[in-house]
Protein backbone atom coordinates (compact mmCIF):
# COMPACT_ATOMS: atom_id res chain seq x y z
CA UNK A 1 0.00 0.00 0.00
CA UNK A 2 1.45 3.08 -0.81
CA UNK A 3 2.20 6.19 1.82
CA UNK A 4 -0.74 8.79 0.22
CA UNK A 5 -3.15 6.02 0.36
CA UNK A 6 -2.40 4.08 3.70
CA UNK A 7 -2.95 7.80 5.14
CA UNK A 8 -6.77 7.07 5.03
CA UNK A 9 -6.79 3.16 5.70
CA UNK A 10 -9.46 2.81 8.69
CA UNK A 11 -8.91 -1.46 8.61
CA UNK A 12 -9.58 -2.97 11.91
CA UNK A 13 -10.76 0.37 13.53
CA UNK A 14 -13.52 0.06 16.00
CA UNK A 15 -16.37 3.04 15.73
CA UNK A 16 -19.53 3.65 17.32
CA UNK A 17 -21.92 5.40 15.50
CA UNK A 18 -24.53 6.45 17.83
CA UNK A 19 -28.48 6.71 16.16
CA UNK A 20 -27.16 4.33 13.86
CA UNK A 21 -30.06 1.97 13.77
CA UNK A 22 -31.43 4.02 10.47
CA UNK A 23 -31.68 6.52 8.41
CA UNK A 24 -28.47 8.90 8.35
CA UNK A 25 -26.41 7.19 11.06
CA UNK A 26 -27.11 4.17 9.32
CA UNK A 27 -25.75 5.11 6.40
CA UNK A 28 -22.40 6.63 8.15
CA UNK A 29 -22.06 3.48 9.68
CA UNK A 30 -22.52 1.23 6.76
CA UNK A 31 -20.17 3.47 4.73
CA UNK A 32 -17.49 3.20 7.37
CA UNK A 33 -17.59 -0.69 7.31
CA UNK A 34 -17.60 -0.68 3.83
CA UNK A 35 -14.05 0.87 4.27
CA UNK A 36 -13.20 -1.79 6.75
CA UNK A 37 -14.04 -0.54 10.18
CA UNK A 38 -15.38 -2.36 12.43
CA UNK A 39 -19.03 -1.31 13.91
CA UNK A 40 -20.85 -0.56 17.01
CA UNK A 41 -24.74 0.36 16.11
CA UNK A 42 -26.58 2.23 18.75
CA UNK A 43 -30.29 3.15 18.68
CA UNK A 44 -33.33 1.45 21.63
CA UNK A 45 -34.90 -0.81 19.44
CA UNK A 46 -32.57 -4.04 19.75
CA UNK A 47 -34.61 -6.22 17.02
CA UNK A 48 -33.96 -3.37 14.68
CA UNK A 49 -30.25 -3.09 15.67
CA UNK A 50 -30.26 -6.66 15.68
CA UNK A 51 -31.39 -6.94 12.41
CA UNK A 52 -29.28 -3.95 10.82
CA UNK A 53 -25.78 -5.51 11.98
CA UNK A 54 -26.65 -8.79 10.54
CA UNK A 55 -27.02 -7.17 7.43
CA UNK A 56 -24.30 -4.92 7.59
CA UNK A 57 -22.00 -7.81 8.66
CA UNK A 58 -23.10 -9.91 5.71
CA UNK A 59 -22.65 -7.26 3.28
CA UNK A 60 -19.14 -5.93 4.24
CA UNK A 61 -17.66 -9.33 5.92
CA UNK A 62 -16.74 -7.11 9.04
CA UNK A 63 -17.48 -7.65 12.83
CA UNK A 64 -20.44 -5.60 14.57
CA UNK A 65 -21.50 -5.18 17.54
CA UNK A 66 -24.73 -3.56 19.22
CA UNK A 67 -25.88 -1.20 22.12
CA UNK A 68 -29.23 0.27 23.66
CA UNK A 69 -29.41 3.37 25.62
CA UNK A 70 -31.03 6.49 25.78
CA UNK A 71 -28.88 9.29 24.79
CA UNK A 72 -30.74 12.29 26.58
CA UNK A 73 -30.03 9.95 30.06
CA UNK A 74 -26.15 10.66 31.55
CA UNK A 75 -27.04 7.80 33.54
CA UNK A 76 -28.11 5.29 31.01
CA UNK A 77 -24.94 6.59 28.63
CA UNK A 78 -22.47 5.63 31.41
CA UNK A 79 -23.68 2.49 32.46
CA UNK A 80 -24.20 0.88 28.90
CA UNK A 81 -20.68 2.22 27.64
CA UNK A 82 -18.97 0.96 30.75
CA UNK A 83 -20.53 -2.36 29.52
CA UNK A 84 -19.65 -1.46 26.06
CA UNK A 85 -15.61 -0.89 27.07
CA UNK A 86 -15.72 -3.95 29.07
CA UNK A 87 -17.18 -6.13 26.39
CA UNK A 88 -15.80 -4.45 23.09
CA UNK A 89 -13.02 -2.54 23.94
CA UNK A 90 -12.34 1.27 23.20
CA UNK A 91 -13.51 2.64 20.30
CA UNK A 92 -10.94 4.23 18.08
CA UNK A 93 -13.87 6.56 16.21
CA UNK A 94 -16.73 8.28 17.83
CA UNK A 95 -19.68 10.00 15.98
CA UNK A 96 -22.23 11.82 17.38
CA UNK A 97 -25.14 11.49 15.13
CA UNK A 98 -28.15 11.14 17.30
CA UNK A 99 -30.74 13.83 17.42
CA UNK A 100 -34.15 14.68 16.06
CA UNK A 101 -36.78 17.54 14.78
CA UNK A 102 -39.47 19.40 16.03
CA UNK A 103 -40.89 22.22 14.53
CA UNK A 104 -43.32 25.02 15.11
CA UNK A 105 -43.19 28.75 15.05
CA UNK A 106 -40.69 30.39 17.84
CA UNK A 107 -43.86 32.06 19.77
CA UNK A 108 -45.91 28.80 19.80
CA UNK A 109 -43.04 26.50 20.35
CA UNK A 110 -43.49 24.00 23.40
CA UNK A 111 -40.85 24.07 26.27
CA UNK A 112 -40.85 20.52 26.51
CA UNK A 113 -40.32 20.25 22.84
CA UNK A 114 -37.23 22.92 23.25
CA UNK A 115 -36.14 20.50 25.90
CA UNK A 116 -36.56 17.22 23.95
CA UNK A 117 -34.72 19.28 21.09
CA UNK A 118 -31.45 20.06 23.04
CA UNK A 119 -31.28 17.59 24.86
CA UNK A 120 -31.40 14.92 22.07
CA UNK A 121 -29.09 17.43 20.01
CA UNK A 122 -26.51 18.94 22.25
CA UNK A 123 -26.72 17.41 25.50
CA UNK A 124 -26.13 13.53 24.29
CA UNK A 125 -22.91 14.42 22.72
CA UNK A 126 -21.76 15.74 25.82
CA UNK A 127 -22.72 12.77 27.90
CA UNK A 128 -21.57 10.22 25.31
CA UNK A 129 -18.53 11.72 24.49
CA UNK A 130 -17.61 12.70 28.39
CA UNK A 131 -18.07 8.78 28.52
CA UNK A 132 -15.41 7.64 25.86
CA UNK A 133 -13.12 10.29 25.41
CA UNK A 134 -11.44 9.30 28.96
CA UNK A 135 -10.75 5.96 28.15
CA UNK A 136 -9.63 7.44 24.29
CA UNK A 137 -6.74 9.98 26.52
CA UNK A 138 -5.65 7.12 28.51
CA UNK A 139 -4.79 5.01 25.34
CA UNK A 140 -3.41 8.65 23.60
CA UNK A 141 -5.95 8.52 20.89
CA UNK A 142 -9.11 8.87 19.51
CA UNK A 143 -11.47 10.48 16.72
CA UNK A 144 -14.57 12.49 17.64
CA UNK A 145 -16.87 13.67 14.92
CA UNK A 146 -20.29 15.47 15.53
CA UNK A 147 -23.23 15.83 13.35
CA UNK A 148 -23.92 19.45 13.02
CA UNK A 149 -26.35 21.14 10.32
CA UNK A 150 -25.86 23.67 7.65
CA UNK A 151 -28.10 25.57 11.14
CA UNK A 152 -25.62 25.33 12.71
CA UNK A 153 -24.83 28.45 10.44
CA UNK A 154 -27.90 29.77 9.34
CA UNK A 155 -31.24 29.88 10.66
CA UNK A 156 -34.98 29.36 9.10
CA UNK A 157 -38.23 29.55 10.36
CA UNK A 158 -40.37 27.43 12.63
CA UNK A 159 -36.85 25.52 13.92
CA UNK A 160 -35.26 28.01 16.35
CA UNK A 161 -34.31 25.48 18.87
CA UNK A 162 -32.91 23.09 16.54
CA UNK A 163 -30.61 25.74 15.39
CA UNK A 164 -29.53 26.34 18.67
CA UNK A 165 -28.86 23.18 19.43
CA UNK A 166 -26.71 22.33 16.01
CA UNK A 167 -24.87 25.97 16.93
CA UNK A 168 -24.22 24.59 20.58
CA UNK A 169 -22.95 21.16 18.92
CA UNK A 170 -20.49 23.26 16.20
CA UNK A 171 -19.37 25.58 19.93
CA UNK A 172 -18.77 22.00 21.84
CA UNK A 173 -16.53 20.56 19.02
CA UNK A 174 -14.16 23.29 19.30
CA UNK A 175 -13.80 23.08 23.36
CA UNK A 176 -13.69 19.32 23.11
CA UNK A 177 -11.16 19.68 20.76
CA UNK A 178 -9.08 22.58 23.05
CA UNK A 179 -9.39 20.03 26.04
CA UNK A 180 -8.80 16.76 23.99
CA UNK A 181 -5.96 17.53 21.79
CA UNK A 182 -3.27 17.41 23.95
CA UNK A 183 -3.92 13.67 24.10
CA UNK A 184 -4.37 13.40 20.51
CA UNK A 185 -7.65 13.03 20.07
CA UNK A 186 -9.08 15.12 17.24
CA UNK A 187 -12.63 16.31 17.38
CA UNK A 188 -14.41 17.79 14.47
CA UNK A 189 -18.15 18.31 13.18
CA UNK A 190 -19.50 17.78 9.95
CA UNK A 191 -22.39 19.91 9.18
CA UNK A 192 -24.42 18.60 6.21
CA UNK A 193 -27.20 20.52 4.20
CA UNK A 194 -30.50 19.18 2.87
CA UNK A 195 -30.32 15.26 2.03
CA UNK A 196 -32.95 13.30 1.65
CA UNK A 197 -33.55 11.48 5.15
CA UNK A 198 -35.94 9.94 7.16
CA UNK A 199 -35.93 13.03 9.14
CA UNK A 200 -36.35 15.42 6.40
CA UNK A 201 -38.85 13.12 4.50
CA UNK A 202 -41.95 15.74 4.28
CA UNK A 203 -39.74 18.26 3.28
CA UNK A 204 -38.58 16.70 0.03
CA UNK A 205 -42.20 14.97 -0.50
CA UNK A 206 -43.23 19.16 -0.94
CA UNK A 207 -42.50 20.36 -4.34
CA UNK A 208 -42.38 23.96 -2.69
CA UNK A 209 -40.13 23.00 -0.50
CA UNK A 210 -37.85 20.93 -2.67
CA UNK A 211 -37.91 24.10 -5.48
CA UNK A 212 -36.79 26.59 -2.54
CA UNK A 213 -33.71 23.94 -1.62
CA UNK A 214 -32.64 23.19 -5.29
CA UNK A 215 -32.87 26.94 -5.80
CA UNK A 216 -31.38 28.31 -2.82
CA UNK A 217 -28.24 25.27 -3.29
CA UNK A 218 -25.78 26.39 -5.82
CA UNK A 219 -25.86 22.48 -6.69
CA UNK A 220 -29.20 22.63 -7.41
CA UNK A 221 -30.35 19.74 -5.70
CA UNK A 222 -30.20 17.46 -2.47
CA UNK A 223 -27.08 15.54 -1.50
CA UNK A 224 -27.25 12.14 -0.94
CA UNK A 225 -25.97 10.46 1.55
CA UNK A 226 -22.96 8.61 -0.09
CA UNK A 227 -21.51 12.16 -0.07
CA UNK A 228 -20.95 12.70 3.74
CA UNK A 229 -18.78 9.42 3.67
CA UNK A 230 -15.77 10.99 1.99
CA UNK A 231 -15.33 13.80 4.42
CA UNK A 232 -16.02 11.32 7.36
CA UNK A 233 -13.29 8.67 6.23
CA UNK A 234 -11.01 12.06 6.35
CA UNK A 235 -11.85 13.03 9.94
CA UNK A 236 -11.85 9.10 10.91
CA UNK A 237 -8.42 8.57 9.46
CA UNK A 238 -4.64 9.58 10.14
CA UNK A 239 -4.98 12.20 6.64
CA UNK A 240 -6.40 14.71 9.22
CA UNK A 241 -4.11 14.12 12.56
CA UNK A 242 -3.60 17.91 12.85
CA UNK A 243 -7.34 19.04 12.00
CA UNK A 244 -9.32 19.59 14.94
CA UNK A 245 -11.87 22.14 16.22
CA UNK A 246 -13.24 22.30 12.63
CA UNK A 247 -16.91 22.31 10.61
CA UNK A 248 -16.56 21.10 7.76
CA UNK A 249 -19.85 22.28 5.63
CA UNK A 250 -21.05 19.47 3.33
CA UNK A 251 -24.24 21.26 1.62
CA UNK A 252 -23.31 21.54 -1.93
CA UNK A 253 -22.55 25.46 -1.28
CA UNK A 254 -25.80 26.30 0.49
CA UNK A 255 -23.78 28.59 3.35
CA UNK A 256 -20.99 29.90 1.41
CA UNK A 257 -23.60 32.39 -1.09
CA UNK A 258 -26.86 34.70 -0.04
Amino acid sequence: MTGSTSLFDLEGRLALVTGSSRGLGNALARGLARHGVRVILHGRDQAQLDGEAQAISDETGVEVHTTSFDVTDSESVRTALDDLLERVGVPDILVNNAGLQRRAPFNEYDPADWDTVLASNLSSVFYVSRSLTPAMSERGSGKVVNLGSVQSKLARQTIAPYSASKGGVAMLTQGMAADLARFNIQVNCISPGYFKTDMNTALWQDPAFNDWVEARTPAQRWGSLDELLGTLIYLCSDASAFVSGQNIFVDGGMTSVV
